[in-house]
């Protein structure tokens, strides 16, 4: 089933979803139901199944030379998917990037997902490859998420690359797409970023997923200026507890978003490792918890491998 046709059987009762990561390269799944069948129980509707493009690593050849090599630490999205499925008959939702795929790749993983009944699918351009100062699209790849949405589209329409290709099956797809309440770093404004959001739902996109945020204002002001714009699928926000010290740093810095200086101060006064993810724990809790009241269609949490974690957060707000 599509994810906005839960939204709409639940009928305003807001649903609970897990985002989890491929094991890297080597890993079993095993190491993904052992992470999913502690959170099965809150009986979530769908789970999304994150995709990586290649990265770069430097191996050395017989030579003596280094040379740069493009390698996938976490391949297995679709397969993960097909796996989730028949396990525990729910949905699964394969994120999609620009990044690593040309458009021709793009068609045949959406011909697969197609014949797997996979209904869903999170249209994302992806990040800039690990030393690369900016993103950089496959060659005859999307530069953009707006072109990824379309080409989904267009299949749903029944339309191929190639020309040649009359009536062609029509695929079904439910299509997700990122939102970034505190604004995307490459964006200009706010205005440009919603100009962008606007662009991708006339394209076809029929919910959206929102980067993390630690201030459930910036989730309810980013609602709001969405409406204002004409955008009125769908806005699921996507949550993550802090943790581990580190993250204070690494989060705003890879992410691009803003701490709360109470949440930071809390978390500082914390002195050990048990003590600061309680404290992470009780932040996200009071940030479903308010959610919730408002009435979000989704509460979507980012586990990270954490099962524990997430499943004492569920547990204090449903």
């Amino acid at each position: 089933m599509k994810v906005t046709e839960y939204f709409e059987k639940a009928q305003g009762q807001t649903l609970i979803s897990f985002e989890i990561l491929p094991p890297l390269k080597g890993g079993s799944m095993q190491d993904i139901f052992k992470g999913l069948d502690p959170l099965m129980e809150f009986k979530p509707p769908f789970i999304d199944v994150t995709y990586h493009r290649e990265e770069y690593v430097y191996k050395q050849n017989p030579a003596g030379y280094y040379e740069k090599v493009a390698i996938r630490k976490r391949p297995g999205t679709v397969g993960i998917c097909a796996a989730i499925m028949n396990r525990y008959g729910v949905d699964a939702v394969p994120h999609l990037l620009c990044g690593g795929f040309t458009r021709e790749q793009t068609e045949d993983a959406l011909i697969d997902l197609n014949f797997l009944n996979v209904q869903n699918v999170l249209a994302l351009r992806g990040d800039a490859r690990q030393f690369d100062t900016k993103f950089e699209p496959e060659p005859g790849g999307h530069e953009y998420a707006l072109e990824l949405v379309k080409q989904i589209d267009d299949m749903n329409h029944g339309k191929y690359l190639d020309t040649n290709i009359e009536n062609g099956q029509r695929t079904n797809f439910c299509i997700g797409i990122a939102g970034y309440p505190e604004k995307h770093f490459e964006a200009p404004n706010i205005e440009s970023e919603l100009a962008w959001i606007k662009a991708k739902v006339d394209a076809g996109a029929n919910y959206i997923v929102t980067q993390m945020f630690f201030d459930n204002k910036h989730y309810f002001d980013y609602v709001a200026n969405c409406r204002a714009a004409g955008i009125n699928i769908p806005i699921v926000p996507g949550l993550k507890p802090i943790t581990k010290q580190y993250q204070l740093s690494s989060i705003p810095r890879h992410f691009f978003i803003d701490l709360p200086e109470a949440l930071v101060k809390e978390f500082s006064k914390a002195e050990t490792p048990e003590a600061r993810r309680q404290v992470g724990v009780e932040w996200c809790s009071a940030q479903s918890k308010e959610l919730k009241a408002a009435g979000v269609p989704c509460l979507h949490y980012y586990t990270m491998g954490d099962a524990p974690t997430i499943r004492k957060i569920v547990e204090s707000v449903y």
